[in-house]
């Protein structure tokens, strides 16, 4: 899905006012044009007060925002607009705490705002699935523990980590936070994420075994200072999200483990089309049900 490239200033520039946002939300529900959901009536009449369109037959009023991810907002679209652009063109994300004072909103409306957007990345990342020769592996996320390092720690979140790894460069991306690191959560975790019949290359843990079901599974005991070689990409994935963690929220709650990596996934696997992320984003937001979310906990 290709989408149009844009600058900072030119998003600026574009959605500065309200009415420009709602046009930009009408033109991708409706890009042939208005058509009433409850007669299929294809004129009605745009009350701007409202942000709503009356059809024209039956008069049913149609909320331009009902059934997508801003359903229901109270806040200016140009908030959520903004908000969309920084969250999704720089690699180092923004945290609430900064968004409240770049928008003017409290810290638990930043946050609601950052968490419906990043579930929107997440069930995006979802409809693709890796392919070719896979690295695999997994890590620990959370703060600095007393006792056991790595595998057994605690206070800590387990996350699977699946790199494409296509002619020495690295490709597409999954990731997911699991309980523990046990053959059920690996076999779910290689069904949702890999087409079946992949060449999958991970380190000898045990429950990994579970992926010969499905993949051409290569399992090596490397040392230490040679797994790099081994599962070179993977490594960089996971030092790299780690690094995005610390450098913008300094630590996260085990409870948003999967949003942050669905958020990190969503830019990672468009790299290569970076000045098109926010109108790829703001399509999906569109195109999205609504999201309810619980009462935010404090991080």
């Amino acid at each position: 899905m290709q989408a149009e490239t844009t600058s900072f200033w030119e998003w600026q520039q574009r959605f500065s006012n309200e009415e420009a946002c709602l046009q930009a939300i009408i033109k991708l529900r409706w890009p042939e044009g208005f058509c009433c959901p409850q007669c299929q009536h294809k004129k009605g009449w745009l009350l701007q007060t409202r942000h709503v369109f009356e059809c024209a037959d039956c008069h049913h009023h149609t909320s331009i925002t009902a059934n997508t991810l801003f359903h229901n907002t109270k806040l200016p679209l140009v908030k959520w607009f903004w908000c969309l652009y920084w969250l999704s063109s720089d690699k180092g994300s923004i945290s609430a705490l900064r968004l409240t004072k770049l928008i003017g909103v409290s810290w638990v409306t930043a946050q609601r705002m950052l968490r419906k957007l990043r579930i929107a990345m997440g069930d995006q990342n979802s409809l693709y699935k890796l392919r070719g020769t896979i690295e695999l592996d997994d890590a620990f996320i959370g703060g600095k523990q007393a006792g056991k390092r790595g595998r057994g720690a605690e206070g800590k979140t387990a996350i699977l980590v699946a790199c494409e790894h296509n002619d020495g460069k690295p490709g597409f991306v999954a990731m997911k936070a699991v309980t523990r690191v046990n053959k059920d959560n690996v076999r779910t975790f290689a069904q949702e994420s890999i087409e079946p019949g992949q060449t999958l290359n991970t380190d000898a843990l045990h429950a990994l075994r579970v992926l010969t079901e499905e993949h051409h599974h290569i399992a090596k005991v490397t040392p230490s200072e040679l797994v790099d070689e081994w599962l070179p990409w993977v490594h960089i994935v996971i030092s790299n999200f780690k690094s995005y963690l610390l450098g913008t929220y300094h630590g996260v709650s085990g409870l948003y483990v999967q949003e942050y990596l669905d958020e990190f996934c969503y830019r990672l696997n468009r790299r290569f089309w970076e000045e098109q992320i926010p109108n790829r984003l703001l399509r999906v937001c569109v195109e999205h049900k609504p999201v309810f979310l619980k009462p935010v906990v404090s991080l």
